[in-house]
């Protein structure tokens, strides 16, 4: 039987839609960080991010790179690490995480933007309606500053996406691809070109292919290292997506995928071009999905790739001598312990023998029929060849997760090396910070992950809050529903509050009214009809879980104003 309005919203009513809402929505009324134009220290600033590098897994490659490198330690450990970082979210709309738990969106959008917001959000705050917060890159772009985004994932993935788009689901990467069309970036360097062309060419857009699109406003085109060398450093703009998804690991790449520090020098080549300077976000983005599949060999072989882009970085920072550099992890990944079941032993004269990553042997994994099978695969990749039965069993049942054989695999792998893992998420542990030049001084000790941002912007001289109100008169992202006609609705209550509507309960006709200057608009919560100024309306209104949702045009009659929808973003066009 179809439930009534009235039945859906039950006796809560009048609190449901006069409340404040959801946790954190207070969050969206929050100011932007004050970040007053000063005298710049420094005419580049530098951001590397070691995504899913906890104190671990630098102490693995640090291991690993004194047996097996000959190097009694890593380039970071040159005199540069300067203190640690707490990582913690905001408690959201979506789930019911506290935040003590960070995403790489929320950690992303904290050390871009300098503000905190709920774990999936892409530079918005928090509540029922988001508002952007301007990152440090686009407020470099104000400054003339050239611009650059390079990471080893998905280029639309929450660590870059954070510095040029906003969303409020990280998992909108179509419309992140399609914001950095008029972004200002001078240069993308990462995997994800599947969110850039269309289905029947097998990539994920139902619209078009907008590489052209990209190329039209003057961006050079790379897919493959011959591409990328063959990009001059004049070129001015470069979009490079160098795999379909992300780029593959260290371990499984072959001669034609570019490696990050020569992504990154090809960055530091076209930016540095510009007199005013630059600004430059690098991402080891493969160290965390390695520590989601527990995937030790595979994680260090990432972590000393992040360690080599560094000193790419560093030497150019030295020999530039007016740029800040700082490095530090969104969190870390996994719950990575080096020692395991009271054995006081690490055995790192293993940590090398993987030939490939679990994600390259998934699917040989999957099709394996016997026990020999399963000891073929194991002794071809990494060497044992004195499996237990057990062991054997363990790989062929799977670990218990969605990872399935290949957690069985890395279960079964991680116990030889003596490593031990919590489990295929992330962890709420500290991440550290390491810097070079100015910016240094502005980041030591405990440090939250918003000081990243704050004491970027100032080292630059940029203004974060000139540039998070520029956006903020431009666009709100609110709470909204699509209906199975495909009728978009928005969060009424907190909407109409955002645009200074006043909203009341009129408990005797069971109508919540919404009303601004002479305009005013009734819905009966029982049918879902709308008067306005007293008459009919075709307007409907919809109530889901206790909230009330009416459609964009309610607003634009309320306000007077003519609101747009941009169903890609998901946002709200205000002018």
């Amino acid at each position: 039987m179809k439930k009534s309005l009235k039945q859906i919203m039950g006796s809560g009513l009048c609190i449901s839609l006069l409340a404040v809402g959801v946790a954190g929505a207070a969050s969206a009324a929050e100011t932007t960080t004050t970040t007053p134009t000063t005298t710049a220290q420094s005419k580049n600033l530098i951001v590397l991010i070691g995504d899913g590098m906890g104190p671990a897994e630098v102490t693995a490659a640090r291991y690993y790179s004194k047996m097996f490198l000959n190097k009694d330690r890593l380039e970071l450990d040159g005199g540069y690490y300067v203190g640690k970082a707490t990582t913690y979210s905001q408690a959201g709309p979506y789930t019911t995480e506290s935040g003590a738990v960070t995403d790489s969106s929320a950690a992303a959008t904290a050390f871009s933007t300098g503000h905190k917001t709920y774990n999936n959000a892409v530079s918005v705050s928090n509540g029922d309606v988001a508002k952007p917060y301007g990152s440090v890159v686009e407020a470099a772009i104000k400054q003339g500053k050239a611009t650059g985004l390079v990471t080893t994932d998905t280029i639309v993935g929450a660590t870059p996406s954070v510095w040029a788009s906003h969303v409020r689901q990280r998992g909108n990467q179509n419309a992140i691809a399609s914001q950095y069309l008029n972004s200002g970036v001078n240069v993308f360097f990462g995997g994800g070109k599947i969110n850039f062309i269309t289905k029947d060419e097998k990539g994920k857009r139902t619209d078009k292919n907008i590489i052209p699109d990209f190329e039209a406003k003057g961006y050079k085109t790379a897919y493959d290292k011959a591409g990328l060398d063959a990009i001059p450093a004049t070129a001015g703009k470069v979009l490079g997506l160098f795999a379909d998804d992300a780029i593959p690991y260290v371990l499984d790449r072959d001669d034609k995928t570019p490696s990050l520090p020569q992504l990154t020098q090809k960055a530091l080549d076209i930016l540095s071009q510009n007199k005013n300077g630059f600004v430059l976000m690098v991402e080891a983005g493969r160290i965390d999905h390695a520590g989601h599949g527990n995937d030790l060999p595979t994680n260090i072989q990432e972590t000393l790739e992040l360690d080599a882009t560094f000193k790419t970085l560093v030497d150019f920072a030295k020999k530039d001598g007016n740029t800040s550099l700082v490095v530090t992890a969104d969190h870390e990944t996994g719950g990575l312990s080096l020692g395991r079941d009271n054995v006081y032993e690490l055995n790192v004269d293993l940590f090398n023998k993987a030939k490939h990553s679990t994600d390259y042997l998934d699917v040989s994994l999957k099709a394996a029929q016997t026990a020999d099978d399963v000891r073929k695969i194991v002794a071809d990749n990494v060497g044992f060849t004195d499996l237990s039965d057990e062991e054997v069993a363990l790989i062929l049942k799977g670990d218990g997760t969605s990872s399935g054989r290949a957690g069985g695999y890395n279960a079964v792998v991680s116990k030889r090396l003596g490593v031990g893992w919590t489990g295929h998420g992330h962890s709420g542990v500290d991440v550290g910070v390491w810097a070079y030049g100015p910016i240094a001084s502005l980041l030591k000790g405990d440090i939250d992950n918003t000081d990243i941002a704050k004491s970027g912007a100032k080292v630059i001289g940029a203004d974060l809050t000139a540039v998070t109100k520029e956006l903020q008169d431009k666009y709100l992202y609110p709470l909204f529903k699509v209906t199975r006609d495909s009728k978009t609705l928005l969060a009424a209550r907190s909407l109409a509050e955002a645009l200074d509507i006043k909203v009341t309960w009129d408990e005797t006709t069971k109508t919540v009214v919404f009303a601004k200057d002479s305009q005013q608009l009734s819905v009966n919560v029982e049918t879902g009809a709308i008067t306005e100024n007293g008459a009919a309306s075709a307007l409907v209104g919809n109530v889901d879980n206790g909230k009330l949702y009416l459609p964009l045009d309610a607003f634009n009659k309320l306000t007077g104003k003519s609101f747009t929808w941009d169903s890609v973003s998901e946002r709200i066009l205000i002018n």
